[in-house]
């Protein structure tokens, strides 16, 4: 038997910028990669002098771990992790656990989950957060999968996760099944709605203001330093003090528009039709990447097709102020449907999600860290049944503050010709989530008239069809 506490199978980046965290953490560990020269040139390089152990073989890798032994995947979601769980069943046994740190689809997970648990062995799905420094120095870690597994590797991945403000580790057991990765792809939704909210913010002032750089980095740290303080913001910020050395100018706008994806948004939005859940502003934050990445129909459209003028006539500062408030009100929209999607999904697949602890999880080491998640643990400890987070009293007052200013920038975007479809969309959600009554009435009215779908009645229990066809009067009268 080895001496090593855990296995790590692939030295990308993020692969070998965990293990160093994991070594520095005390713990020995085994590291393997297909491609076997840079299993030598880490161990020789990066990880000269830490308890790092290189293993040429899956049959050596194995034969170095501590029983019941641990083995962590850092390799492509997809195939790849489906041939190396088959090359491990073939060098382990019963009670050794299997780990998958990529950005797995939650029900591929379950799927390996059974697979492996044929075999006798344990299997975890965890979503890992905060790039390739969160790996180095401290990830957001959200593991779920096999329940008896977490006692063998909650000390290890409890040491090397971000701390929070108050020193408690943002990893904790997420649940069962593939409880780890949904989270972590419903984290990845939030982010990406988070990330098109803050960029319909910046083009609002660069299109309706004329903001240049300096200005831009000037309004994203003071909103750094207040409510809407969370890393997205901070690298904003940076962004915008950064000069492109060949031309001189602001580096961001030498950028071709066209914003790029994994595909986790997108699986976010696919689960949330399917549990009926409207998680509207994930989604078109998803459509918006869809839309930059036809650039050349853009191009070819913005020669024909015309609208107002962009630029804003008032109050430059009123108009910021304004716009803070929009973002804000926003951010809590997309944050509610967030958590809401996963009540569903803990709902529909019986995994017992604490939202609360969820929220823990992202206060540090993750992309959407943020101060915000603080009044999101709060409002879950209140009411651990809340059905939406802006039935919250913080929440609620919050948007009820900045409605007045959320509105009106949704409507100078749209008199100006700017897109905000995230803003905009995060407002009408609020709008039809608010009313008691929406125009669906209506719809069920048309799908019975035209397909005899029947409908319920308002005032008396009970299914009902009409043969409208007859009973309709001539118009005009």
């Amino acid at each position: 038997m080895g001496d090593c506490d855990i296995g790590l199978i692939g030295l990308a980046v993020m692969g070998k910028n965990l293990a160093l965290n994991i070594a520095d953490h005390g713990f020995r560990v085994a590291v393997y990669n297909r491609t076997v020269s840079k299993v030598d040139e880490f161990v020789r390089g990066e990880a000269a002098g830490r308890p790092v152990v290189g293993c040429h073989s899956f049959q050596e890798l194995a034969a170095a771990l501590k029983r019941p032994r641990r083995v962590l995947l850092m390799v492509k979601a997809g195939p790849p992790v489906d041939q190396m769980i088959e090359h491990l069943l073939e060098v382990l046994e019963p009670g050794d656990i299997i780990i998958d740190g990529g950005n797995s689809y939650f029900r591929d997970t379950e799927r390996r989950l059974g697979r492996v648990a044929e075999k006798g062995l344990l299997y975890v799905g965890t979503g890992i957060s905060g790039g390739e420094e969160g790996a180095r120095h401290g990830p957001s870690i959200m593991p779920g999968g096999s329940p008896e597994a977490w006692p063998h590797i909650k000390d290890i991945f409890q040491a090397i996760a971000a701390k929070a403000p108050d020193g408690s580790p943002c990893c904790d057991w997420v649940g069962p099944g593939g409880a780890g990765h949904y989270v972590k792809m419903v984290h990845n939704g939030i982010e990406y709605g988070d990330m098109q909210l803050i960029a319909e913010a910046y083009f609002l002032m660069k299109e309706a203001l004329g903001y240049g750089a300096d200005e831009l980095a000037a309004v994203f740290e003071r909103w750094n330093a207040g409510r809407l303080n969370s890393y997205l913001i901070e690298i904003t910020r940076d962004i915008f003090t950064v000069t492109d050395p060949e031309t001189g100018q602001p580096l961001v706008e030498q950028i071709l528009d066209t914003a790029g994806q994994k595909g986790t948004g997108k699986w976010a939005s696919q689960n949330a039709l399917d549990l009926g859940a409207p998680t509207t502003l994930i989604t078109e934050a998803v459509f918006a990447r869809f839309l930059s990445a036809q650039k050349e129909q853009r191009q070819r459209a913005s020669e024909v097709l015309r609208g107002p003028d962009a630029r804003f006539q008032g109050s430059a500062d009123a108009f910021v102020a304004a716009l803070e408030d929009a973002l804000y009100a926003s951010k809590i929209c997309s944050y509610a449907q967030g958590f809401m999607q996963m009540r569903m999904a803990s709902a529909e697949y019986n995994w017992g999600l604490r939202y609360g602890s969820i929220a823990l999880l992202w206060r540090a080491g993750c992309i959407i860290r943020a101060q915000f998640l603080e009044h999101i643990k709060r409002a879950f400890d209140r009411n651990p049944d809340l059905e939406n987070l802006l039935l919250d009293d913080y929440f609620r007052d919050a948007v009820h503050a900045a409605q007045k200013n959320w509105r009106y920038i949704v409507a100078s975007a749209a008199s100006l010709g700017v897109p905000v479809p995230a803003m905009a969309s995060a407002l009408a959600y609020y709008d039809g989530y608010r009313r008691a009554r929406l125009p669906a009435n209506l719809i069920q009215a048309q799908r019975d008239y035209f397909g005899a779908h029947t409908y319920r009645r308002v005032d008396r229990p009970g299914t009902f069809h009409t043969d409208w066809l007859r009973l309709r009067r001539p118009w005009p009268a």
